[in-house]
């Protein structure tokens, strides 16, 4: 997957449940074109650690949206599936009403394009920050067994964003408090590199 970063995301149109919980047979990537946007693939509805992931990101969501970026979740679940998660309560093992697509892979192909296809037929917990251009900026991947930090997701977002907008470099543990760093003028040498990153917490 990490093949993708720098590349055209692959393009696909898929049917999707969407906010308002109707079904879109034809629901296509370019729909969210001209803006920022993450890929957000997990393995199964009605499954454990996915459901903290997807609520996660659907309490963070108008923070995503602030920053011009969609939130598109993808599993190789049917949206018959996608949909009876949405409407059984959180008390009863669903999701509720989270308000970004969830477009159903039932045919593996968005899975396999993006090389995120795990070896049980389930897509890998993969996220892929595209650009409004749609270039894919930043890839991770996690086994089914870890999720990930919305957080992180937010920090990348503001990170790239700020890559875009000044040309600033942004190193590690960067935040939106911190300075970056100009490409042209990098530190002397590593002590005045790290005071000028300041890499704590």
């Amino acid at each position: 997957m990490s093949y993708l970063v720098g590349r055209p995301a692959p393009g696909f149109t898929a049917p999707t449940v969407l906010a308002d919980d109707t079904i879109r047979e034809d629901y296509s990537l370019e729909e969210t074109a001209g803006r920022y946007r993450y890929l957000f693939f997990y393995p199964l509805d009605f499954s454990i650690v996915c459901p903290t992931e997807l609520l996660a990101l659907n309490e963070r969501l108008e923070e995503f949206r602030s920053r011009e970026c969609e939130i598109v979740a993808i599993s190789v679940d049917s949206t018959y599936s996608h949909l009876a998660w949405k409407k059984t309560s959180l008390e009863d093992g669903g999701i509720g009403p989270v308000a970004f697509p969830m477009v159903s892979d039932l045919t593996k192909e968005i899975s396999r394009a993006y090389d995120v296809l795990f070896e049980d037929g389930t897509s890998l917990r993969a996220a892929f920050l595209l650009d409004p251009q749609g270039t894919v900026r930043h890839a991770t991947v996690n086994g089914p067994d870890v999720g990930r930090n919305v957080e992180e997701m937010l920090r990348t977002v503001d990170a790239v964003r700020r890559v875009d907008e000044t040309g600033e470099l942004c190193p590690a543990n960067w935040s939106e408090k911190k300075a970056g760093h100009s490409k042209g003028a990098p530190p002397a040498g590593i002590k005045k590199k790290l005071q000028a990153f300041d890499l704590g917490g």
